[in-house]
């Protein structure tokens, strides 16, 4: 039986940044997953890095993680197509415009630099592709967005360089525990023994929890996405609105990325064998793909012509409360979870998997958890509201 110091479940953004900051101090690690890298959350996100709009309890975790952000391309030495040209988030009439207000001067109290756009004028003359009849906006200059693909693919190489064991397209069936203590991993093809198991499986992951006993309380809606072909350079920062029902950006290969809020998802999930292996499909329905256009064409007009090259939808592992858990499991010593990103955990990855790799070293970590313990749900814990991702 293979032997690590930690098994870490999902190859996400989490999963990966957890096992890089492992193996970099010398751990043994296995990272398993039952697709492959990317192939879930941190593959369909939008891929905002942003600090803006953040929950009070995630602000310092996303402040620290944009400062790695800046040279995690040289650290992990390939491409993550890191851009800082900043958020806007656009106010569409004035009951949007005073939520953001109030926003603004709420972020600034707790340490953000962020501006509130008080005109058209003023957000046209940082954006001007945005509508004339944008009434205002937020700004944090210091956010921006990366390439999934490329920063996952960034992260397997350093993965692969530090002797790390990758476990690729193989499912994890049970996490093992023994006398109150984890043990292992049991897979599709084999068991992995291992001192310490770091969860962090988005929305597959109660299904290896429950046998534990334990739940992580989370919905899962969708999120639809459309991509176009690339087109000149017209949109250098990320857009949201208030109530945090589209986003959308331009990536570096000059292609659109946009996006819906959060959609019911009735839970069909297709398997399709890609260039890659097999990889989860979630399929949008057309309205949503209409509403992300009409969007567009209001928010960003004449955009709305621009080619389609593909479309699809991503699972949000949505929390009571939209801040995810960070957390040793109770009752399992050396398990750890990371669950309930909330469709906004791509830019914490750097920091998240720092985190995990404290509590699972049996270090402190240098951050306040006390706000992404898992204890923190009532029995009964109200639906979660989405109010901006990505």
């Amino acid at each position: 039986m293979e032997k690590f110091d930690v098994a870490v479940i999902g190859a996400g953004i989490s999963g990966a940044a957890t096992a890089y900051t492992l193996a970099k101090a010398g751990a043994s690690v296995a990272v398993i997953d039952r697709f492959g890298p990317a192939a879930m959350a941190s593959g369909w996100t939008l891929a905002g890095v942003r600090q803006s709009g953040r929950d009070p309890a995630e602000l310092p975790l996303a402040m620290e993680a944009i400062e790695i952000w800046q040279t995690l391309h040289q650290e992990l030495g390939a491409p993550t197509h890191y851009r800082r040209k900043g958020n806007l988030r656009l106010a569409r009439n004035a009951e949007e415009y005073e939520q953001i207000r109030t926003m603004v001067r709420g972020q600034r109290e707790l340490g953000l630099d962020l501006t509130f756009l008080a005109s058209n004028d003023d957000v046209r003359a940082i954006a001007p592709a945005v509508s004339p009849t944008i009434l205002g906006a937020s700004f944090c200059a210091s956010d921006g967005h990366a390439d999934p693909q490329a920063t996952s693919a960034a992260y397997m190489g350093m993965l692969d360089r530090l002797g790390v064991t990758r476990i690729m397209a193989e499912a994890v069936e049970a996490i093992e525990v023994s006398g109150g203590k984890v043990c292992g991993v049991r897979t599709v093809e084999r068991r992995i023994a291992a001192d310490g198991v770091v969860l962090v499986a988005g929305v597959m992951g109660n299904e290896l929890l429950k046998p534990l006993g334990v739940r992580v309380p989370i919905e899962t809606p969708m999120v639809a996405v459309i991509r176009s072909v690339p087109i000149p350079p017209v949109l250098e920062q990320v857009i949201g609105v208030s109530g945090g029902d589209w986003a959308g950006r331009q990536e570096a290969s000059g292609r659109l990325r946009i996006t819906s809020g959060a959609l019911p998802w009735g839970g069909a999930m297709e398997i399709m064998e890609t260039a890659a292996g097999a990889r989860p499909v979630i399929r949008p329905p057309l309205s949503s793909l209409r509403e992300i256009i009409e969007k567009l064409a209001f928010l960003l007009p004449g955009l709305d012509a621009t080619p389609i090259e593909e479309c699809w939808a991503g699972l949000l592992d949505l929390t009571p409360d939209a801040v995810p858990v960070l957390d040793h499991v109770p009752g399992v010593e050396g398990l750890v979870v990371g669950m309930g990103f909330s469709g906004h955990g791509f830019c914490l990855g750097p920091v998240t998997g720092k985190i995990l790799a404290d509590l699972v070293s049996g270090r402190s970590p240098l951050h306040d958890l006390s706000a992404f313990r898992s204890d923190r749900f009532s029995t009964t814990p109200a639906a979660g509201r989405l109010e901006l991702h990505g």
